[in-house]
């Protein structure tokens, strides 16, 4: 039998058999199979929750693929699937915020993910960022930054790029230490000051606010630390002229050959690479093997 490797998890002939032993059991379901499958092989996230998702995709792999067959799905919908890429809008206060940094008055950081007001967050996204709101897939956080009771900014972060060309010539580590340590990456993905902010300044002291508080906000929630924030920029709309100030690293710029591209041509627009180390010896941490 050929080698099986999925997400980098080679499958033994074993792996399959106790697969096949679990759906000898009479009425199960492919999310009770899932559960099951990660209490025998003691598949957990980092955080400790049963890895139910990854374990989904595999099973759902090895059917496709012919080695095994599991029972039909308890639900189906004949709508086409899609990312969910909106929110409903929300009405707050747009009153013109002009003013300074220093009299702007003190600036808190709620992390709201899991939060009541996580979906606040997704409207404000959807409704004043470039880029909309996109549901992140995998780990991810985000945040609140409000002054008095007036929200003023949002962020949102999640994992990294599993192949970046410029980021990982810069790390300088191997394609086994990327497997090994990618988790401790994050990429800052949407970043919003509200439009009718207008705060000199303002947008560089945040992004120093948060990169301050993201690792042990992110080692809370998943029971590891970041030492590493990357984002992209797109030069045609911006300069990242914030994230220069707040001593943020131009890396270079992407392909644009998007994700497992098969051509080398590009197909998507160019963006510029900007990282930041959140420990000193972020090098050591990342290309040990």
């Amino acid at each position: 039998m050929e080698t099986l490797t999925y997400r980098g998890r080679a499958v033994t002939p074993r792996d399959l058999e106790t697969i096949r032993q679990l759906l000898t059991t009479p009425g199960i379901s492919r999310r009770a199979l899932s559960w099951q499958l990660c209490e025998v092989w003691q598949w957990r996230q980092p955080n400790g929750r049963p890895g139910d998702v990854i374990c989904r995709g595999l099973l759902l792999w090895l059917h496709r693929a012919g080695y095994i067959q599991l029972p039909p799905p308890q639900w189906t919908t004949h709508k086409a699937w899609r990312p969910r890429t909106s929110a409903p809008p929300v009405l707050i206060d747009t009153t013109p915020m002009t003013t300074s940094l220093r009299t702007l008055g003190p600036l808190v950081f709620h992390q709201v993910r899991r939060t009541p007001d996580e979906a606040l967050v997704n409207s404000l996204l959807a409704q004043y960022h470039y880029l909309g709101y996109q549901q992140p897939v995998g780990e991810h956080l985000k945040y609140l930054v409000v002054a008095g009771d007036r929200p003023v900014a949002c962020f949102a972060g999640g994992s990294a790029p599993g192949a970046l060309g410029i980021r990982d010539r810069f790390i300088g580590w191997s394609a086994e230490a990327r497997r090994r340590h990618l988790r401790l990456l994050a990429a800052n993905t949407r970043f919003l000051i509200l439009p009718w902010v207008q705060v000199p300044h303002l947008a560089s002291h945040l992004l120093g606010r948060m990169a301050a508080q993201l690792s042990s906000d992110w080692e809370q929630v998943y029971n590891h630390p970041i030492v590493w924030l990357e984002t992209f920029i797109d030069p045609a709309r911006f300069r990242g002229t914030c994230y220069r100030a707040a001593n943020w690293i131009v890396l270079g710029r992407t392909t644009g050959r998007g994700h497992r591209a098969p051509t080398k041509q590009s197909t998507r627009p160019l963006k510029d690479v900007l990282g930041y180390p959140l420990v000193p010896d972020f090098r050591t941490r990342l290309t040990e093997d």
